[in-house]
């Protein structure tokens, strides 16, 4: 029975984290519009794949690798609340890329 309502709360917060993890990225970025956040499940944790504008990728990244860790971080405490392993991949969108070629 716990392990139903663990595995419930997870599968409800999965979108919470993809929310929150979009919103943030936005706050960061030049181009808002082309962040995109996708969740995927993985065993019994779940990576959340950011994907931004390449003119942006430096920005979610920060100096030396600043703000992604902070990112990370934020993900961990939710994790540990949610007894669920989040991580983060930081992408560049090919959206441009595909668009000039």
């Amino acid at each position: 029975m716990v392990d139903v309502v663990v595995s419930k709360a997870v599968n409800n917060a999965a979108p919470d984290m993809q929310s929150l993890m979009t919103e943030i990225a936005r706050a960061l970025v030049d181009e808002p519009e082309a962040v995109q956040v996708e969740a995927i499940q993985e065993g019994e944790s779940t990576l959340l794949r950011l994907r931004v504008a390449p003119n942006d990728i430096g920005k979610v990244i920060g100096k030396q690798g600043r703000t992604a860790r902070s990112l990370r971080t934020i993900l961990g405490a939710a994790s540990m609340k949610l007894q669920h392993r989040f991580g983060l991949d930081i992408v560049e969108s090919d959206h441009e890329r595909h668009g000039g070629e």
